[in-house]
């Protein structure tokens, strides 16, 4: 990581400012950035709008990043537009003598991928932080924090507080703001940001909120009040409480982007089509197969509060891994007496912590026979074999490898 916005701001001027071309949607957050922005994607194309959507990090393919309408960038479409990118960001390079990072490579080729083809909205999900993040070289107009928990303290802070003042940095002045369900401590710096910004500022449970959520078969039937309408009777097909207040969230953004109330049909229509790829997603069913991206503490607890709440009294069998700078006890003990055995394995990555440190520690903490294993795919094909329920967690490199 190289913090900075002088690296991605040189570029973007050699581009002639791509990310001046469109108005911005700019999620940040410790969880539930992806699919919240997934959500304000749908809900804007719902709306008859070419939207272009960058979401990071990726499960196993990097085209998955990018997207126009629903629809991701091609392998060819990919291979065109950073060939277009690539001798620009060599001679900013050479210019500069600074190198450009793979995020600001990404984010830059989404700003122009976008202008490209004419997007009426970007969509745009922060990497790490806010404040110094590629995505903050735009201007938004409308700035969304889903929530704050303690993660990346080395760079964020270790406090609620100064986390959340990274993050709530994403907002312009005399733009808007969204909140989700925040801790105190965050909502004070909120409020501070959004006054020194003179930003309107709409508030989870205050300006909307979700009025009631029913589970069903496939996911939630649920209401949602927004800042302008109230939208009934939504059939939300994905798994997990928390997606309920993601999607209010969403709703209020889209809400404060149009400044007005949305078209009915339009939320049925993306609550009823939105994917979370990765996120509590039922893989297989024989033997039952979920997969959760999970990667910090609190990611973890909403996951088994969810597991609790859709499958009471199931005892999995976990495959897990972690990258080895997060808070991995912290994760680990979350699922204690949820699973009975588990096998561990490195995702390919750098920071990926040692499968048989992984394994140690769930042997440990939770009293289970781990297993640790020399890839992803040995590790979930282990667990598959005779046991009914099967979650694969602890990471999103490691829910990529395994769904790839």
């Amino acid at each position: 990581m190289k913090p900075g916005l002088e690296r991605i701001n040189g570029l973007l001027d050699m581009l002639a400012r791509p990310d001046a071309a469109y108005p911005i949607v700019h999620i940040a957050g410790t969880n539930g950035k992806t699919s919240t922005s997934r959500m304000i994607a749908g809900l804007v194309s719902a709306h008859g709008l070419a939207t272009g959507l960058f979401t990071s990090p990726h499960l196993d393919r990097v085209e998955q990043r990018f997207e126009l309408s629903g629809r991701p960038i091609s392998g060819d479409e990919f291979a065109e537009a950073m060939a277009m990118l690539a001798p620009i960001a060599d001679l900013y390079e050479e210019r500069s003598g600074d190198g450009i990072t793979y995020f600001e490579l990404t984010a830059a080729l989404a700003f122009a991928w976008f202008a490209d083809r004419s997007v009426d909205v970007g969509v745009l999900e922060t990497g790490l932080g806010g404040r110094w993040d590629a995505t903050n070289a735009a201007t938004s107009d409308v700035a969304v924090v889903t929530n704050i928990a303690l993660e990346h303290t080395e760079y964020l802070g270790d406090t609620i507080a100064a986390i959340a003042a990274e993050k709530l940095a994403i907002l312009d002045p005399g733009t808007d703001l969204v909140t989700g369900d925040l801790h105190p401590d965050a909502l004070e710096v909120a409020r501070l940001r959004a006054a020194e910004q003179s930003a309107r500022w709409f508030r989870y449970g205050l300006e909307y909120r979700p009025v009631e959520a029913t589970l069903t078969s496939h996911g939630w039937m649920c209401d949602v009040a927004g800042i302008y309408a109230e939208y009934r009777g939504l059939d939300l097909r994905l798994r997990g409480r928390h997606q309920v207040t993601n999607f209010a969230v969403a709703v209020a953004a889209v809400e404060a982007l149009f400044d007005r109330a949305l078209d009915e049909a339009a939320v049925r229509e993306t609550a009823a089509h939105i994917t979370s790829p990765g996120r509590l997603e039922v893989l297989a069913i024989e033997p039952f197969l979920v997969i959760d991206g999970a990667h910090n503490p609190a990611g973890m607890e909403t996951l088994v509060a969810a597991l609790e709440e859709e499958f009471a009294g199931v005892t999995w069998t976990l495959v897990f891994g972690a990258m080895g700078d997060k808070d991995v006890a912290a994760m680990i003990d979350a699922l204690r007496g949820r699973v009975g055995s588990a096998h561990s394995a490195a995702a390919d990555s750098p920071r990926a912590m040692p499968a048989a440190s992984a394994a140690e520690m769930l042997t440990v903490r939770l009293g289970i026979p781990a297993t640790p294993h020399v890839s992803v795919a040995e590790a979930v094909a282990a667990a598959r074999q005779g046991f009914d329920h099967v979650l694969i967690t602890g990471s999103l490199y490691v829910v990529g490898e395994a769904r790839a």
